[in-house]
């Protein structure tokens, strides 16, 4: 519950949830490949590094502000899904909870006084937003076009696979050349 723990103390494990995140999207991704869905694989390596930079965003937010650091293990991975559906249904799932924690990173700022961390945390919550917007799209996509995965490909070629943009308002990553 936000508030129990100090801000620092969640972020800590939000770097492993935000690892774990990245690797899952790495075993979807794939999965996909594996089923010869390369724009469902494609999308899912791109999230993998995408949940890979946030982690490294955290990291660097605790290194800025001298506060204990480290990288450990990482939460299960499911490597095997039933089908492309279930995949997608796991990984919005998966969305589902990684915005339930970012919320908690954010409530915990604000009820322990954290203003940094409050301020630092917005960025992640407008991203979470975005994110499971797109996971949500994507499902309806497929639940639409009652499992038609040639759709569900062209759908994310033309709609979610776009080249990756440098947002200028994104925290620093730790071990990025230009930080």
């Amino acid at each position: 519950m936000a508030g129990t723990e100090t801000f620092p103390v969640l972020l800590r494990d939000q770097i492993r949830h935000g690892f774990t995140a990245a690797q899952q999207c790495l075993a979807a991704a794939v999965y996909f490949d594996a089923n010869r869905l390369p724009q469902l694989a494609k999308y899912c390596y791109q999230r993998s590094e995408l949940y890979r930079a946030h982690a490294l965003r955290m990291i660097q937010y605790l290194l800025d502000r001298e506060l204990a650091v480290r990288v450990g293990n990482l939460g299960d991975v499911q490597p095997d899904f039933e089908s492309p559906r279930a995949a997608l249904l796991f990984l919005q799932r998966a969305e589902n909870t990684q915005t339930d924690q970012i919320t908690e990173l954010a409530g915990a700022a604000r009820a322990t006084n954290d203003y940094l961390g409050e301020r630092f945390v917005q960025w992640f919550l407008k991203e979470q937003v975005d994110n499971l917007a797109r996971m949500n799209t994507l499902v309806t996509v497929l639940e639409r076009g009652a499992g038609d995965l040639f759709d569900v490909e062209e759908f994310v070629a033309r709609e979610l696979n776009t080249p990756v943009r440098h947002d200028r308002t994104a925290p620093k990553m730790a071990g990025a050349a230009n930080n």
